[in-house]
């Protein structure tokens, strides 16, 4: 699609912020108002499409698929949306750890049980860890728990939720970064752990560092929109 607009704008009201292009209202893909609840988000939203080329790239507007999601597809029925990311419950990446690698293990170890032991204290909680790739039975208090806490969020943070637990494949780790538990980048460096180490033990693969950069990048979209939703 080409560029068919000259300004974005932020425009404020009693309901929120909104986005117009050239005084008109910017709507999500199912023709809501794109409205916000934060001023810096919306700015963020606008100044997108204003760094738009003659082709609009979709690709370069995160702020903007994020606030569609939340407002096309979690806000009508969020429970529906939660429920796919609350199954990660079931069998989080943190509790699989290397079979054959003593070295591998032993950085899994050291990345990621800071993180499972946050979340036992934080929601009164135990994790079965076990070693390979079969799956292992977690406590059922423990789904139960991690569920519930995915359930409780607001639409904003479902559509960021969504994209932090499926890029990490750990609904523990996407819950960390959801209450500020650790720095952001150290979480993305503790998910990105076993291709980080295949990279350093084998080589650079070009098509596998590019697919881990879009990851990360992806990944820091969704911190930064969860930020915006903070303020």
């Amino acid at each position: 699609m080409k560029k068919f607009w000259k300004i974005a704008a932020v425009t404020t009201s009693d309901d929120g912020h909104s986005i117009t292009l050239d005084g008109r209202p910017l709507r999500t893909p199912a023709r809501n108002i794109l409205l916000v609840e934060n001023a810096d988000l919306a700015g963020a939203i606008a100044a997108e499409w204003d760094a738009q080329g003659d082709d609009i790239a979709p690709a370069s507007m995160p702020m903007t698929g994020l606030a569609n999601a939340s407002i096309d597809l979690a806000s009508p029925n969020p429970a529906e949306f939660a429920a796919p990311i609350a199954e990660y419950a079931v069998s989080d990446l943190l509790c699989y750890r290397d079979a054959r690698d003593p070295i591998l293990q032993a950085e899994q170890a050291a990345a990621w049980n800071p993180i499972l032991n946050w979340a036992e204290g934080h929601y009164g909680v135990e994790f079965a860890i076990t070693q390979g790739v079969l799956p292992v039975d977690q406590p059922p208090a423990t789904i139960a728990a991690l569920q519930a806490a995915v359930m409780a969020l607001s639409a904003p943070q479902l559509v960021a939720l969504a994209p932090l637990t499926t890029i990490s494949g750990s609904l523990v780790t996407a819950l960390a970064v959801i209450h500020q538990a650790f720095d952001g980048e150290a979480l993305w460096t503790a998910v990105a752990l076993d291709d980080l180490y295949q990279e350093k033990r084998w080589g650079e693969d070009a098509e596998a560092t590019k697919m881990l950069q879009q990851r990360r990048t992806d990944w820091h979209n969704a911190v930064r929109f969860l930020d915006f939703t903070r303020g």
